[in-house]
């Protein structure tokens, strides 16, 4: 991907001006990253403005994610890596950055991961016991084809903080590890993405393992956070829309979904996960029941 251009079509290695960050502190980190990347009353050093923009990002900050996507995508302050670039424009587009969609749009098909400094960690109040599982790994001894897929989903999902056996228990459930599954409701690929769901995680080929993988780990990443970590609840949403499940309150009351949820269940062996609080505002659902309790 060469250099990319400014908004009004001009090539250019600086990003446009930023707009308002949402808080006090994203505030501070932004007006500090950009006075490092530009040399404004303080020494010019990107790989600082790059570390803040990060720090920010990490934070919920869909600008400082678009930043932090241009310097990759021009390789400065950090390595070149177009991949890493449109991790991050996709980031911030997910998050209503404008540009960042346009930005997309002009780059075409290309991924990558999000860099290690904007993995998301457990909230508060997920202790490692919750997250301790000594049951047995349902996906130890999968024959050859089924393994490659798992050891591509083990590498990928740790980048949008999804512990590989709950995408590996979608999977499962989902199309039985067949990279040209398709449903009757024309859900595509390993993980079934119909195609109002690929459009929505930028997913161009849904029968492809890597694209298709990603595109369903973003939509599980986004459903944890919009459940508050609740498995059931995501499990049920991802079967049957997050709409259904606001509507009903919960699991909905289709014999499908709430099959599917035992199974997912029975192979993920735990009710909560970790999720990132700043991806998404929670479901009234969750929030109801964590105000009731």
């Amino acid at each position: 991907m060469a250099p990319l251009a400014s908004a009004d079509g001009t090539r250019s290695n600086t990003a446009p001006s930023p707009a308002s960050p949402s808080s006090g502190t994203q505030s501070e980190q932004l007006a500090r990253a950009l006075a490092y990347e530009h040399g404004e009353g303080v020494s010019k050093d990107e790989k600082i403005a790059a570390a803040l923009y990060c720090d920010a990002a990490a934070h919920g900050s869909a600008e400082a994610a678009f930043q932090l996507g241009w310097m990759y995508a021009n390789g400065r302050g950090v390595a070149h890596d177009d991949g890493t670039a449109a991790a991050l424009f996709e980031l911030a587009a997910g998050k209503g950055h404008g540009f960042a969609r346009t930005v997309l749009d002009r780059i075409g098909d290309v991924h990558g991961l999000l860099p290690d400094c904007m993995r998301p960690v457990a909230p508060p109040g997920i202790s490692d016991a919750m997250l301790a599982d000594d049951s047995p790994d349902p996906f130890a001894d999968l024959p050859p084809d089924k393994q490659k897929i798992a050891a591509i989903v083990n590498r990928l999902a740790p980048h949008y903080g999804i512990e590989p056996r709950l995408a590996l228990s979608v999977i499962a459930v989902e199309s039985n590890f067949d990279a040209l599954a398709r449903s009757v409701k024309n859900a595509r690929g390993l993980m079934q993405l119909i195609p109002e769901t690929a459009a929505r995680f930028n997913v161009h080929k849904p029968y492809d393992v890597l694209d298709n993988v990603r595109g369903g780990l973003a939509y599980l990443r986004w459903l944890l956070a919009y459940y508050q970590g609740e498995v059931a609840l995501a499990a049920a949403a991802y079967n049957a829309g997050e709409g259904a499940v606001d509507r009903y309150g919960g699991v909905p009351p289709y014999p499908e979904t709430r099959a599917y949820v035992r199974r997912v269940l029975a192979l993920f062996n735990r009710a909560q996960h970790p999720y990132d609080p700043t991806i998404v505002e929670p479901s009234a659902v969750t929030t109801f029941r964590a105000a009731s309790q």
